[in-house]
């Protein structure tokens, strides 16, 4: 047995897919996404706190940019564990840093890999143990140039590291 759908019930279906469509975009995503609430639904239902809570887990483009105020940045180095925490920068950026942890010193590795590199090159600017640290540098090459902290300890050690300069963040690195 074959079924037709005529021209008239295929049109009403598609004008009424199109008014079900606009209603949620009204009432539901505009309010959820953009806290757009032409009907006040959104608000009643606490669609428009989703939004909000959006904002907050969005990035804004100066945490991620480089400025000429100070950055501060907390990473913490799992008890016997090293971690990487980099920043891209183009040939000749400066970065000026500071960084201490909250006591306990960490062997560190300041250093840069230039970009597309796949030899495994890095250059070392400073290595050292130490609970503290500032300085700048200029990067002699575009790449990823940024520390590798290491903790001996058996506790989890945190760090304030404070940047300004030219960069972009990349952030930890597994």
């Amino acid at each position: 047995m074959q079924h037709t759908v005529s021209s008239k019930t295929l049109i009403k279906a598609s004008i009424s897919a199109v008014i079900v469509a606009a209603i949620v975009l009204i009432t539901i995503i505009l309010p959820a996404e953009y806290d757009i609430d032409p009907t006040g639904i959104g608000g009643k239902l606490g669609l428009t706190a989703l939004a909000h809570a959006t904002e907050a887990k969005s990035t804004p483009i100066e945490a991620i940019k480089g400025s000429d105020e100070f950055k501060t940045i907390e990473v913490t180095v799992p008890a016997g564990r090293g971690i990487e925490y980099k920043f891209y920068m183009k040939q000749h950026e400066k970065m000026t840093y500071e960084w201490l942890t909250d006591g306990a010193s960490l062997y560190f590795d300041l250093h840069g890999e230039p970009e597309g590199d796949t030899t495994g090159y890095f250059e070392s600017y400073a290595i050292a143990t130490t609970n503290e640290m500032k300085g700048s540098y200029t990067t002699p090459f575009e790449g990823s140039h940024g520390w590798y902290w290491k903790n001996k300890s058996d506790k989890p050690v945190s760090i304030q590291l404070m940047v300004k300069g030219q960069y972009e963040v990349i952030g930890l690195k597994q």
